[in-house]
């Protein structure tokens, strides 16, 4: 999303200096120029405006961006921009200065907003929309939180640089992270490719770490880990024997994240024992028995976590601090 703002408002920052340029050198009084100029302008603006929005109302990276209805939205937009075009031919050439003035204003309005949103939302917080259950009840469908993405360690953006960082990655930590997947056609839990989008869930160990599942439970270097009230498990039947027979070729593929392409469901109940790589996280949803997680796609580098999960905004009745 971050990205996504920072590009928009380096469009309109472009735009706004071509205006100015053109101004400058009078072109903008020709007729023919400042049609298209203004259209352009609309198109842009609107444009990015629209994309920002279906971004954002559909769960930012945690669903498919809607491209049926941006289509819609762009037909909109064109017909606005040819009227747009059509009036500007119009225009007078006082009535031309005050469009040129109101255009200006609103492109130094949005690049300067998009420029001020990205760099917060780089380094300091996202705002991310719960898409699936799998973090239930800690965190249900719909639930809008706030991400911490400065407590971990600032990013320099569009590299894997950090600098700054003010709290080690714990187990336990609710943690925001781009899905760990390199080809974009990686399939896992038997459904539609997960590459590029967000998702959320807790950590339960750290690189070196060995950690196994017995009868849906999580163990650690050796002890399985206490209950806790978050965590939510089906009074279901368990599969109780595993399918490591050469321990060297299953760590091999769970670090693919591809074991689940070979073992299927039964990952749910018995997994391991593998140990996590350096610079790495084992991930679980709370909701045990319907996340889809580390046991099925394998480890988080630690390059793709982006945050902490911090801050529930919306509903209302859940506003507060995520733990």
């Amino acid at each position: 999303m971050e990205a996504r703002l920072f590009f928009a408002a380096c469009i309109m920052y472009g735009f706004m200096l071509l205006t100015r340029w053109l101004k400058k050198h009078n072109k903008l009084t020709l007729p023919a120029v400042f049609n298209k100029w203004h259209a352009a302008f609309l198109f842009l603006i609107l444009t990015c405006a629209l994309y920002i929005f279906l971004f954002v109302m559909n769960g930012g990276l945690g669903e498919p961006f809607p491209v049926k209805k941006f289509i819609i939205g762009e037909l909109i937009v064109l017909g606005i921009s040819i009227y747009g075009y059509i009036s500007a031919g119009k225009a007078t050439e006082k009535t031309q200065e005050k469009i040129i003035k109101a255009d200006l204003d609103w492109c130094n309005t949005v690049y300067f907003a998009g420029f001020v949103a990205s760099i917060v939302m780089f380094f300091f917080i996202q705002a991310f929309k719960i898409p699936s259950a799998s973090m239930r009840y800690t965190l249900v469908e719909g639930d809008h939180l706030f991400v911490n993405k400065a407590v971990y360690g600032f990013k320099v953006p569009f590299t894997n640089i950090r600098f700054g960082q003010f709290k080690e990655i714990q187990p336990g930590d609710i943690v925001i992270f781009q899905f760990p997947a390199k080809d974009r056609q990686q399939i896992n839990c038997g459904e539609q490719t997960q590459y590029g989008r967000d998702f959320v869930k807790r950590v339960i160990a750290g690189p070196g770490d060995t950690v196994e599942i017995k009868n849906g439970r999580p163990w650690v270097n050796g002890k399985e880990l206490p209950s806790q009230p978050y965590e939510v498990y089906e009074d279901i039947p368990r599969v109780q024997e595993s399918s490591n027979d050469d321990p060297e070729l299953y760590q091999k593929i769970w670090e693919e994240h591809l074991l689940d392409n070979y073992l299927g469901m039964e990952l749910r109940d018995t997994f391991g024992p593998v140990t996590v790589p350096a610079d790495s996280y084992f991930v679980m949803g709370d909701n045990r028995d319907n996340s889809c997680d580390s046991r099925f796609w394998g480890p988080v580098p630690r390059e793709n976590i982006k945050g902490k999960a911090w801050f529930i905004h919306w509903p209302l009745n859940k506003i507060g601090l995520i733990k």
